[in-house]
């Protein structure tokens, strides 16, 4: 997804509300706002567009549609061909939506009631129908306009936000508008980066409407959006008499059998990504494979946590998980690192097993790891579904970061990172093909390297799921989306550190 914005900050519906309330304040008429607004989307669309054979505007009865009703209007006042597809009658509306209207009725722009329309066979489509108030499903009108809409084969310009997409969430209860290009309005809505936003927002761009800089010191936005350029400088240059000593000594634990791979992956992604030591302690029928491919790996084969026990003195971090599984081998494991006190990196049956709370109490809390769940993982982590989690992956992040006291990252599209006092982090990086395994055991490497050279946990689960993204992002140019697989990752890794 292309983002055009101009602030990193990202906000709540509600908030935005308070925006909207102090731009008013500060002497704009809300009708100037929205006039604005029309005339932002009008030139994008053209931009985009050019010469458009129609504009098909459908049009809601809140501000949403007035916005509509001014891009109508002012598409009409330059010949350009345009109609306009009521879904709510004109006696409904009120406000600066009525005048909206009126001013679209002036200008001769065609209105049509959408029970009586067709769909729209030529041209593009601006989908103005609902705002970023949705709480639940579009009514089965809208939802009747919406899949008109996606059927149409058009490309579509949605206004602040495709209609059916909740805005604080990024979830989906209903029908959504499939946008080609969003234009947001005075803040970027958090629930575009996320969930189910990145999919159907297409390309998102800001326009600010030129509302005063005061404007914004009337909300504090509780999320962010993060990229590379402003993280890359936590990491301090090495000295010239620099040792291995000095950037930690990581340990993967995991590879139970037939899953030596997920720890080898971590372990190569740690190395990668500036660990001064790595070693692995795996099952011991793996040791010969992972010597094979990467020798600078130290690699112990343990069967049992006793036999783990003693290494557990040399590492100055842990990273638990990578191909862990399920069996009382894995739960071992675990229970002796949790028991080292060392500074954790937990991901895949390592969240699972602790899910449980029977090998770890669940009383258990630390401020020295990080996890890094998927959605299941994380409704595992919560006691709830997964489908809960995806309905709201920013309540999800919080909550697991209150319950465990964790720095945590809740991975998918527009991954999100919560640490304890800080806002949540939204990584936009990222691409479909990263939907393949093992992606998981090379992002927990590169976090484990990342702490061990001496970042706090959430400085390193931000750049870390930032650089994880842009890897990813290299490498599909390079091989495809389709093609994509977790260790086409790794050689970036060093460019982008």
């Amino acid at each position: 997804m292309k983002i055009t914005a101009s602030s990193p900050l990202l906000y709540t519906a509600a908030e935005t509300y308070a925006l909207d309330a102090a731009a008013i304040a500060s002497g704009i008429p809300a009708i100037q706002l929205m006039k604005r607004a029309g005339r932002a989307a009008y030139d994008l669309l053209l931009e985009r567009f050019p010469s458009p054979a129609r504009v098909t505007v459908y049009c809601g009865g809140g501000n949403n549609g007035g916005d509509g009703y001014i891009l109508a209007a002012l598409a009409a006042q330059r010949l350009v061909p345009v109609q306009v597809i009521q879904l709510t009658p004109a006696d409904k509306l009120s406000g600066e939506a009525r005048q909206a209207y009126d001013f679209a009725v002036q200008e001769g722009v065609l209105m049509q009631v959408f029970t009586a329309a067709s769909a729209p066979a030529e041209g593009v489509i601006v989908d103005a129908l609902l705002g970023i108030g949705l709480r639940d499903a579009p009514r089965a009108e809208f939802a009747a306009a919406i899949e008109q809409i996606n059927t149409s084969g058009l490309p579509v310009l949605a206004l602040d936000i495709p209609s059916g997409l909740h805005a604080d969430t990024g979830a989906v209860a209903g029908a959504v508008v499939n946008a080609s290009l969003t234009l947001t309005f005075i803040a970027t809505k958090r629930g575009l980066l996320t969930g189910r936003g990145p999919a159907v927002c297409g390309e998102l761009v800001l326009a600010n409407l030129d509302v005063p800089e005061v404007t914004y010191t009337a909300a504090s936005p509780s999320a962010e959006r993060v990229q590379l350029a402003e993280l890359q400088g936590l990491l301090a240059p090495r000295a010239a008499d620099a040792h291995k000593g000095d950037f930690g000594h990581v340990m993967v634990i995991g590879g139970d059998t037939g899953y030596g791979g997920a720890a080898l992956m971590a372990a190569e992604a740690a190395a990668r990504s500036g660990a001064g030591l790595v070693s692995i302690a795996t099952r011991p029928e793996h040791i010969p494979a992972i010597l094979a491919r990467r020798p600078e790996i130290m690699a112990c084969g343990v069967v049992s946590g006793q036999e783990l026990e003693p290494l557990l003195a040399r590492p100055t971090l842990l990273v638990v998980g990578p191909g862990l599984g399920r069996s009382p081998w894995s739960e071992q494991m675990l229970q002796q690192a949790v028991k080292s006190g060392l500074p954790m990196v937990l991901d895949a049956d390592a969240l699972n097993i602790l899910a449980e709370g029977r090998v770890v109490p669940a009383s258990v809390k630390r401020d020295n790891w990080v996890f890094t769940p998927h959605p299941a993982e994380a409704a595992r982590l919560l006691g709830i579904t997964t489908a809960e989690v995806q309905a709201d992956r920013f309540a999800a992040v919080q909550a697991i970061q209150v319950r465990y006291n964790a720095t945590v990252i809740l991975k998918g599209a527009g991954s999100l990172v919560a640490a304890n006092g800080d806002k949540i982090a939204v990584v936009t990086d990222g691409n479909p093909g990263m939907a393949t395994g093992g992606m998981g055991d090379v992002l927990s490497g590169i976090l484990g390297a990342l702490i061990a050279q001496g970042l706090s946990q959430p400085d390193a689960a931000r750049l870390g799921a930032v650089v994880h993204a842009c890897a990813a992002d290299l490498a599909a140019d390079d091989v495809g989306q389709r093609s994509l697989l977790a260790t086409d990752l790794i050689p970036y890794l060093g460019e982008l550190l």
